[in-house]
């Protein structure tokens, strides 16, 4: 449902773990109904609160000027671009290794897992992981600037 792997596994540990805390309540009647459930109400939460988790990148604004039809590069558009992307970078730079490499190559270089791997000599999932916790920094990172 949620088209990632690794939300996928949260998901899926956060359903046994609701399934255990609740288990005094379950009725006895069909657990693998319960458990399914369980997983279907994670899943359309994670769903619906899945657009505020996500990191500002370049493309997102690319997208949505798309959508406006407003192609046109004024230079606020264009200063605000750069500003994203050095923001960004910062960020990046202040992951500790090897997640500042990993989330520079693939955040800012935008680089794809595949060439990420074969540059450094990695296995792909490996470079999945490192990006998924580098991904969760950068939302900490963000989060604090945003309240702050």
């Amino acid at each position: 449902m949620t088209a990632d792997y690794f939300a996928a596994e949260d998901l899926a540990q956060e359903t046994f773990l609701s399934a255990y805390e609740h288990f005094r309540n379950f009725d006895g009647s069909n657990p693998k109904a319960w458990l399914c459930r369980i997983a279907t109400n994670k899943c359309i939460d994670y769903m619906s609160h899945s657009g505020r988790k996500s990191i500002p990148t370049e493309d997102i604004w690319l997208e949505s000027s798309m959508e406006a039809g407003d192609m046109s590069e004024s230079p606020e558009n264009i200063c605000m671009e750069q500003e994203t992307k050095e923001m960004l970078l910062m960020n990046c730079r202040r992951l500790k290794k090897p997640y500042d490499e990993i989330a520079k190559a693939y955040y800012y270089d935008e680089m794809d897992v595949k060439e990420i791997a074969g540059s450094r000599g990695m296995k792909v999932k490996t470079v999945q992981t490192q990006i998924y916790r580098a991904r969760s920094m950068l939302r900490k990172i963000y989060r604090k600037e945003n309240s702050a």
